[in-house]
């Protein structure tokens, strides 16, 4: 496995280094201080884990190796983006939340429960989200998010990590959600595993080592948490003239299996996460690492396994 780029080097290696582990373990020695800094969740849109297990993604795949990874976490029902991924961010059920259309529509407003995003905010902590779909908007509790960008006219990975790694330096976010839209899209119309999925997801690994030099070069990888993850996965069926299509939504394995993985500041080494992980524990386990208080609330718990 190669790489070119010297950034990434110093992210993925740096904190195996002698002083970034001396400033993770700071932080957490220092009383009432946080586990990590900064906590970037990373969302592949439609991303089975089997399928990026075995897609050309050597970013992922190295982060994956070097943190703590489970390829076997499960996401809600329905199993659809804009539900899913309310569920990761507000750390509840859709019973909740109540979110439970998956388009834009405006005249529903804003999600109804506090989010990642708010709560963080009452603790003075930056917040901001990069996404390549409008129907996040709807998670935009007024006063809650501090920089929210939906690259336009593009607004595929690579767009969305350009729009990060612009902002990363000036903005240096506490909380930070980022979201690659392109396996859902290639997936829906060449299907669950096909060829162009493949590629879209090899798209977003290209991006993820944007978002990784980024870190890096904002100065912010050691006291960092970034979080990959993904709202659902996904199937196959054919459509009415006998071509295979991509969906999900049911409560089929492979719609509802996800992967998790957590990689940085404070993060064990090549650890297989065993304790199970659902969708909703991506928002505790979040707050948790910046030291804000998890709500009883919350059906989510920390996956504090994942951490020394």
């Amino acid at each position: 496995m190669k790489f070119t780029h010297t950034s990434f080097f110093k992210l993925l290696l740096g904190l195996f280094a002698g002083s970034l582990l001396t400033g993770c373990a700071h932080l957490s020695a220092t009383t009432n201080a946080p586990r990590a800094e900064h906590v970037f969740i990373i969302s592949f849109d439609q991303g089975n884990p089997a399928l990026i297990r075995r897609s050309d993604m050597p970013v992922f795949h190295a982060m994956a190796a070097a943190g703590a990874h489970d390829w076997n976490a499960y996401t809600i029902v329905p199993s659809i983006t804009l539900p899913s991924h309310t569920s990761m961010l507000t750390g509840v059920g859709p019973q909740v939340h109540q979110v439970l259309w998956n388009d834009y529509e405006p005249a529903k407003g804003v999600v109804k429960v506090p989010t990642i995003f708010s709560l963080a905010k009452q603790q003075g902590l930056t917040t901001a989200m990069f996404v390549g779909k409008e129907k996040f908007k709807h998670l935009l509790i007024p006063g809650s998010v501090d920089y929210f960008i939906w690259p336009q006219p593009e607004d595929d990975a690579k767009a969305v990590a350009r729009a990060f790694a612009a902002e990363a330096g000036k903005l240096k976010p506490n909380l930070c959600f980022i979201h690659f839209r392109d396996p859902d899209t290639a997936g829906h119309a060449h299907g669950a595993n096909s060829p162009e999925k493949m590629a879209a997801l090899k798209d977003c690994d290209d991006a993820l080592k944007t978002i990784t030099d980024a870190i890096a070069d904002a100065g912010l990888a050691g006291s960092s948490v970034i979080i990959m993850t993904a709202d659902h996965g996904s199937h196959d069926f054919k459509d009415k003239n006998g071509n295979t299509r991509g969906t999900h939504g049911s409560a089929e394995t492979a719609d509802v299996t996800i992967p998790w993985v957590a990689w940085g500041c404070g993060v064990k080494k090549n650890f297989t996460i065993t304790a199970p992980v659902v969708q909703y524990d991506t928002a505790a386990t979040a707050l948790w690492l910046l030291n804000v208080p998890v709500p009883e609330s919350f059906w989510g718990r920390p996956v504090a396994s994942a951490f020394e």
